[in-house]
């Protein structure tokens, strides 16, 4: 009777935890999508794109989003990619990590690395229009109440988005745990108001049938494939689903989806569509805020402007991690990266990426002004990755299903990428309308990311050619009996196995060799974490020296001396208070053949000047650190 009361007291504790998690997903998870209404139905007539309102439109658009929620967030999201994470950890960076790891053949390593990097600078594209977006929508609710405010919108948007990234150095741990109930109010708002529109015209249900989808398409024709790239805003953040798997786990994330982000937001569709039908005169401009009685407006635009703050948050929030993922696999120069938090080690902030997007983000309100204008620029970057995170995904069919299910689940992917090919090529007609910025920002991002990538492997392989075999230099020490000095000196080298040139210049100068010398190499494994069993490989060598390889995973925060300090084997013994630690100073030298190109050997070279510094980066202190100089071929 005990373990039957006690089973169900637990059962109802992880229920309990479930909620909890769910509503705090609706905070971090669905912050983009759950801030579209405010314009996507808008877009969709409006503008010069935009169709007219007549009942096979405004039934076509609600069928097609009805259809797009369930098989894009719903089967290729919901229930395909949630499935497939790397060691609980999801989006682009780790599905491309999963693809290379089943592909053996080097051309094809590189393919799967380029479209990896494409998806992930795509992503930071989209980054900067997301908060622009979000808040000049909620903002220009104001013109609602009094059409004399429009010109207050921009200036007020301005103040709302400078606070915002301002405060990120404060961190945001401590408001945080107020996101995901303030989300569950907002998309119950949602429910709400689309309950009243719904009500003034019932027969908006009929959209469900997707046959309107279909009339619509055949009544329309070329146009209604234009008008596709407004009805993809509906769904501009359903990657955020998929990159917060790590956060929130698949469960929370599903029911965050399915009980509550899902009805809602179709409910605010249907009734903003069924208010085009129910009034021939209501105008498609502020749709959204015309399902509000006018004296709620108020309240309204102050919940919508607060549910777009939390959205841009929660990209910002992404950034942060975006671009320290990148940092710990090489795809990206060392930045400042600073803790926020002394109990969440996840809550960081990244000084480059806040005040780089920072920049952007008010770039793109002043350029635009507008974010119906801004919709018009909206969905390339998105709807491209999506395409791309689609394709990474078919390479791993064979790895999570079996040959009868395999055949099934090739065929939903194959619907699912025709479907996200013609988003992206229906999207591409915003080019000429703004587009070309987001592409231009990933285009910058890719180039910076992939002529990192090809210059760190280039010196690599010039240091490995180079290097000096570590059991020979060992065997030279024996026989020569260099100087020994008292204390430990720490030698980073990019290959364990070699002897670091820092090591042979500190030799030849200084003539002289500490009693403990140490070879360190950091790894970063394509895994999140890295058990603490797994961490560190010794070997020593004899003579005093040792060669060790610490291994992190790339969500991991790199802290040399805390796990020196805790080494105790083969006699080792490292008080990091003791401890030198030796660092090259690399000075590029340009070879007069390379296999990179000059421009990009200068674009290195300027990123390589401008790293921050690697003993900040893995917590080395500053008057423990001794740099010598060295030139690289590049």
């Amino acid at each position: 009777m005990n373990t039957s009361n006690q089973k169900g007291n637990e059962d109802g504790l992880v229920q309990k935890g479930l909620i909890g998690l769910s509503v705090a997903a609706l905070g971090i998870v669905f912050g983009d999508i759950g801030t579209s209404p405010l314009y996507a139905i808008r877009e969709c007539f409006h503008g010069s794109y935009g169709v007219s309102v007549n009942e096979i439109n405004v039934l076509g658009v609600l069928s097609l989003i009805t259809w797009i929620f369930i098989l894009i967030i719903s089967v290729k999201y919901m229930f395909l990619l949630l499935k497939t994470d790397l060691e609980g950890e999801g989006g682009v960076l780790a599905l491309t990590l999963l693809v290379l790891r089943k592909a053996d053949i080097s051309p094809r390593r590189a393919s799967i690395l380029l479209i990896g990097l494409a998806g992930t600078s795509l992503m930071v594209g989209d980054a900067a229009i997301t908060p622009a977006i979000s808040v000049l929508s909620a903002v220009e609710g104001l013109t609602r109440i009094n059409p004399n405010l429009n010109k207050a919108v921009v200036p007020l948007t301005i103040v709302i988005i400078s606070a915002l990234f301002l405060l990120q150095k404060r961190g945001t741990g401590q408001i945080g745990i107020i996101f995901g109930p303030i989300m569950l109010v907002w998309f119950l708002i949602l429910a709400g108001m689309g309950v009243y529109g719904i009500v003034k015209c019932p027969s908006v249900l009929r959209a469900i049938n997707p046959l309107w989808a279909f009339r619509f398409f055949v009544v329309n024709s070329k146009h209604a494939f234009i008008v596709l790239g407004a009805v993809f805003l509906v769904i501009t953040g359903a990657e955020a689903m998929y990159a917060d798997l790590a956060h929130f786990g698949k469960m929370p994330i599903r029911m965050a989806w399915f009980f509550i982000a899902f009805p809602c937001l179709l409910l605010n569709y249907f009734g903003q569509g069924a208010l085009l039908l129910s009034s021939e005169n209501v105008g498609v401009e502020n749709l959204f805020f015309k399902l509000v009685p006018v004296h709620l407006t108020w309240p309204v635009v102050i919940i919508a402007t607060v549910a777009t703050i939390i959205a841009s948050q929660a990209v910002i929030t992404g950034m942060f991690s975006l671009i320290k993922q990148a940092v710990s696999l090489g795809f990206w120069p060392r930045v400042s990266i600073i803790h926020t938090s002394s109990r969440h080690i996840g809550q960081i902030y990244v000084p480059f990426a806040n005040y780089a997007l920072f920049t952007m983000v008010l770039l793109l309100i002043l350029g635009f002004r507008d974010s119906g204008k801004l919709a018009g620029a909206y969905g390339i970057a998105v709807s491209a990755t999506m395409l791309l995170t689609g394709l990474l995904f078919s390479c791993l069919l064979g790895r999570y299903w079996n040959k009868r299910r395999r055949f099934f689940v090739l065929l939903i992917m194959f619907v699912v990428i025709v479907t996200d090919t013609a988003f992206l090529l229906s999207n591409f007609v915003k080019i000429k309308s703004g587009g070309w910025v987001v592409v231009l920002i990933a285009a910058i991002v890719f180039l910076i990311m992939s002529s990192w990538k090809k210059g760190r492997d280039i010196l690599r392989d010039n240091v490995s050619q180079q290097g000096f075999d570590i059991v020979l230099f060992v065997k030279d020490v024996a026989v020569s009996k260099p100087l020994r000095v008292p204390g430990t000196a720490v030698f980073l080298s990019s290959n364990w196995r070699n002897v670091p040139r820092a090591l042979l210049h500190n030799i030849k100068h200084n003539r002289v060799l500490h009693e403990q010398t140490v070879i360190l190499s950091v790894k970063t494994e394509n895994v999140p974490f890295v058990s603490e069993t797994e961490r560190v490989e010794i070997i020593d060598h004899g003579e005093g020296i040792y060669a060790i390889l610490i291994k992190y995973g790339f969500r991991e925060y790199p802290n040399l001396p805390k796990v020196l300090s805790k080494i105790k084997a083969h006699n080792l013994k490292l008080d990091p208070a003791r401890t030198t630690f030796f660092l090259g100073k690399e000075t590029l030298v340009f070879r007069k053949k390379s296999s990179m190109s000059m421009w990009r050997r200068r674009l290195f070279a300027f990123l390589s000047h401008n790293a921050s510094n690697p003993a900040l980066f893995f917590g080395i202190p500053p008057n423990r650190v001794v740099e010598l100089g060295l030139q690289v071929e590049l």
